[in-house]
């Protein structure tokens, strides 16, 4: 290093020799070239790559635009420039330490720095692939989202499932008040294909209470045909009509239970409407079906009230209201 340094001083010129150029410059800058050469004698390389080749440019004097060029090949860490008071600062050895070659394969310019671009580029490419690697190694969105959907389907299902419980202990009400005989009549005749037998002609009203005892639903009620029956022989039917019931409410109903000629062949020869015949025993059968929607279609209780009355129809009694409150069974 120091036999190259001293081959390029000897082909100046004689008034560019270092120790004139101290002279004119007073003193100031007359050990300049000197510490920049022992300063690039010391460094050592740390690694052995190419060596690139690169010059350091001197002023010889304040505002003397000559220089004095100085060939070097490049160590493995850029020489360090001295920083002290009458010489070169950081941002003229910037400016003046430049590697020759380009900047794109050549070594930080920083002192105390053994990095390359090339270098420098690599990391960034093994950060990029490491983080790449982490944001694949986390959970993905969509799992994210999955999970969501199954914690709001759970949580549904359990509110769904205490709305359920709750109104289903709700159980609709249906009180048997009173059936009311004003027409019983049995006559012989014959049915529509003319076979002899006894036809029944029965009008009746049977009135009951419904209440919904729903405190945060309303009930939809339907009801089976109100049988009134002569053992295992209908004599008479009637409907109840839907209705709509709002919660915590209740309303009186009546059926009208009737007959007209109602051929009953041999299982009702027993009866008979002539005075001073016997009291006939009956019963009435009918269910009330009830439907809440208390989270729209999803829950659905339903209630089903089984009602059988027994009673005596008595012809002395006819047109007046025999109660049936204490003569019915509820199945729920």
């Amino acid at each position: 290093m120091e036999v190259n340094h001293q081959a390029s001083r000897s082909s100046l010129p004689s008034d560019l020799l270092p120790d004139q150029a101290g002279r004119s410059m007073n003193g100031k800058h007359g050990n300049t070239e000197s510490e920049a050469t022992a300063t690039i004698s010391l460094s050592s390389p740390r690694r052995s790559p190419p060596r690139q080749a690169y010059f350091v440019q001197s002023p010889t004097e304040a505002g003397d635009s000559r220089t004095i060029p100085s060939y070097h090949s490049s160590p493995a860490r850029s020489p360090p420039f001295y920083h002290g008071s009458g010489s070169w600062g950081s941002s003229t050895a910037d400016k003046f330490a430049r590697p020759a070659g380009g900047g794109g394969g050549s070594r930080s310019r920083y002192p105390g720095y053994d990095t390359t671009w090339q270098d420098l580029e690599e990391i960034e490419e093994e950060r990029l692939i490491h983080g790449e690697r982490e944001q694949g190694d986390g959970i993905p969105a969509r799992f994210y989202v999955l999970g969501f959907v199954g914690v709001f389907l759970l949580l549904f299902f359990l509110f769904a499932l205490i709305l359920w419980g709750a109104s289903h202990d709700k159980q609709p009400l249906v009180t048997m008040n009173s059936i009311t005989i004003g027409e019983f009549n049995v006559q012989a005749g014959t049915d529509s294909s003319l076979v002899p037998t006894n036809l029944v002609t029965l009008n009746s009203t049977v009135k009951l209470s419904y209440r919904n005892t729903g405190g945060f639903f309303g009930v939809h009620v339907t009801s089976t045909p109100v049988l009134l029956n002569y053992y295992q022989l209908t004599i008479a039917s009637g409907s109840m009509q839907y209705f709509y019931q709002s919660r915590k409410s209740q309303r009186e109903l009546e059926v009208a239970v009737v007959s007209t000629e109602l051929p009953v062949y041999g299982g009702g020869a027993a009866l008979s409407s002539r005075p001073g015949s016997l009291p006939v025993n009956l019963t009435i059968n009918f269910t009330v079906r009830s439907r809440a929607f208390v989270l729209g279609r999803l829950v659905q209780p339903k209630f089903y009230n089984r009602v059988e009355c027994a009673l005596v129809l008595d012809q002395t009694r006819l047109g007046a209201p025999v109660s049936l409150k204490n003569s019915c069974q509820h199945t729920t």
